[in-house]
């Protein structure tokens, strides 16, 4: 604390006071829900998906990000990850569905490849 208080002088007392006194309080707390913060915007928004992925999914829309969430999910419970090449995703019979009928699919393409379920806004 030497040091500080030769780099602060006199003022290194109240920078610290000031410190001690603002974290004792707690910032109000704030009543929105995640639905309360605009969800509905971009690719956050549920918009209908195809009959092959509303049979994975098990609902009628669902958002972009969430249908990913529910793939990897999936990917990793059944572990199709390929374990000598973790970026590799090795589809079964479920998977193959949804990604054309590729035996193979990096985790990248996984996006890509979820696009043609979506129905494009017009």
């Amino acid at each position: 604390m030497a040091s500080s208080s030769r780099v602060f002088g006199n003022y290194c007392r109240t920078l610290m006071a000031a410190a001690k006194t603002s974290a004792g309080k707690t910032p109000p707390a704030t009543t929105t829900t995640a639905a309360g913060k605009g969800r509905s915007k971009g690719i956050l928004k549920p918009q209908p998906i195809s009959p092959a992925l509303q049979k994975f999914v098990g609902t009628s829309e669902i958002s972009r990000t969430d249908a990913v969430k529910k793939i990897w999910d999936y990917i990793k419970t059944n572990n199709l990850q390929n374990p000598a090449n973790k970026k590799e995703i090795n589809c079964d019979d479920m998977l193959k569905t949804i990604f054309g009928g590729k035996d193979k699919v990096g985790f990248l393409e996984i996006a890509k490849l979820l696009s043609n379920h979506f129905q494009k806004a017009s």
